[in-house]
């Protein structure tokens, strides 16, 4: 993979000097038409110890207009970085619609290392690899165009590029551990990096393999191809038919279902839920303390129809646990700033650190429900969410996180009946809206798309608990009892 690379690419100074202005207009043309397309652009440079990945970076925002890019270093992650999943500070740096980031280093160079270094078997690469490809294709989906560089050199181009650089003192000051590192174990690194360009190089983010020998050929070669890129992007986009909005087909809600077999009947006496919930708040209030002086991080996720209960609960919650320990977040439609981004950046954005917990009163599961009922979301977009969904808990629940996600189901009886309550109530009408009792009219299709739901994302660490809740004693206790157990059960409390 890496022998096509290694042709000798000189170039006098006088051919660059001749061929620049044009690969300058061209790929800076391109730039601009990027700002005024629905795309984002990120760029992802990797290579060899000592190729000239600095350099490559600083010619791009010289030729580029550098104000519609930010520029990425990822290097150890820094303690604050350390509290969360590993994909977060990937997730921070996403470019907005029109823009274009550069990642120097990226998701690519702590599993090469790893590997070359020894320290993470082949399997788990690969692993690491299938997961880089699913994010990859994912924000091709999302309209991201993920331009990725691997600036090559032969041992002996290697070798000869340090000496040089040692010569001078700011050439010294360039060489880092890591690079002088990877260049002592050349053959091992090649083999990791090959290994892992050939199972990444793919058709929505295919890799560029560049030689690096000779900087004035690396860059025109790398301008050239980004021109194209995008010029490539931009008649694709020409050509697609543009998009009729059209109400979406409704799901059918099945005769038999999760939530038709749910016993909405359940109820439970005021004497017993206040004692019971007295009992779980002191359960829980430890339990959160428990957490607080773990490793490890607490999701709570609620879903439901209108007006289920889910502000009450979620107070219950609160109640019980140090301030400092929780945040809630209320999810409602993205902002200007959360739609010009993939649509899980606004998720990863305000995920909890370790040691705390966040609640979410409604969640990424929009995306599945409302979006794909009232056609916000094509069915390209929802359908594919299911796994994009899976994918981003399980990198949360490998990197130690709890999730416990609960349903709160009510009859449309119930609904009506809180919704008349609220509106003879002067301070819980702003509770109601004309949307809730519009969705009062799709309450099947909402009850399907949720067992559609149920099903494709109750996984083995992320399972979905329906919890009756025509009696809010009942559901509220219920729910109690199931975060306390689930809490406790994690972090060894109790």
């Amino acid at each position: 993979m890496f022998e096509s690379a290694e042709v000798d690419g000189r170039l006098s100074k006088d051919e660059f000097a001749k061929q620049l202005p044009e690969v300058r207009a061209a790929l800076l043309e391109a730039q601009h038409k990027l700002a005024r397309s629905g795309h984002s652009l990120l760029v992802l440079v990797g290579g060899d110890a000592a190729a000239g990945k600095g350099e490559l970076v600083d010619t791009l925002l010289a030729w580029m207009d550098a104000r519609g890019i930010h520029v990425h270093t990822f290097l150890a992650r820094s303690p604050e970085e350390r509290s969360y999943p590993g994909w977060w500070r990937y997730w921070q740096a996403m470019p907005r619609t029109g823009r274009a980031a550069i990642f120097f280093g990226s998701w690519y160079t702590q599993p090469i290392a790893k590997h070359a270094g020894g320290k993470l078997k082949a399997a788990a690469l690969d692993g690491e690899l299938r997961r880089i490809v699913e994010l990859e294709r994912m924000l091709a989906s999302e309209r991201v165009i993920v331009f990725k560089v691997w600036l090559h050199l032969s041992r002996k181009a290697q070798k000869k590029r340090i000496e040089k650089l040692k010569a001078t003192p700011l050439g010294r000051a360039h060489l880092t551990p890591r690079e002088l590192h990877d260049a002592r174990h050349y053959q091992s690194f090649r083999d990791s990096a090959e290994h892992a360009l050939r199972l990444t190089s793919t058709a929505e983010a295919p890799w560029l393999i560049v030689n690096a020998a000779h900087p004035r050929h690396r860059n025109l070669t790398v301008a050239r191809a980004l021109t194209l890129r995008l010029e490539q992007t931009a008649k694709s986009d020409s050509l697609r038919r543009p998009h009729s909005h059209k109400a979406p087909a409704l799901p059918t809600a099945a005769a038999h279902s999760l939530l038709s077999e749910l016993d909405l009947t359940k109820t439970l006496e005021d004497s017993d839920a206040a004692e019971q919930t007295a009992a779980l708040q002191a359960r829980l209030a430890l339990a959160a303390l428990k957490l607080h002086r773990s490793k490890r991080s607490a999701i709570l996720l609620f879903e439901g129809p209108d007006a289920a209960g889910k502000g009450g609960v979620i107070r219950r919650l609160t109640d019980a646990m140090d301030a400092r320990i929780y945040q809630v977040r209320s999810v409602s439609a993205p902002t200007d700033e959360e739609a010009a981004r993939p649509y899980l950046w606004r998720f990863w954005r305000d995920l909890p650190a370790r040691s705390r917990m966040t609640i979410y009163d409604r969640s990424w599961y929009g995306r599945v429900l409302v979006e794909r009922l009232e056609g916000f979301a094509t069915e390209s977009e929802w359908t594919r969410a299911y796994g994009e969904i899976n994918a981003f808990e399980e990198e949360l629940t490998e990197a130690g996180a709890i999730i416990l996600k609960f349903w709160i189901a009510i009859s449309p009886k119930e609904q009506l009946r809180r919704f008349k309550s609220r509106e003879g109530t002067p301070y819980k009408q702003y509770k109601l809206t004309k949307e809730d009792w519009r969705n009062r009219e799709k309450w099947d299709a909402y009850s399907a798309a949720a067992c559609d739901m149920f099903e494709k994302t109750s996984t083995e660490n992320a399972k979905w608990s329906l919890i009756a809740g025509d009696d809010k004693r009942w559901a509220r206790v219920q729910i109690l009892k199931t975060a306390v157990r689930a809490l406790e059960r994690a972090l060894g409390a109790g």
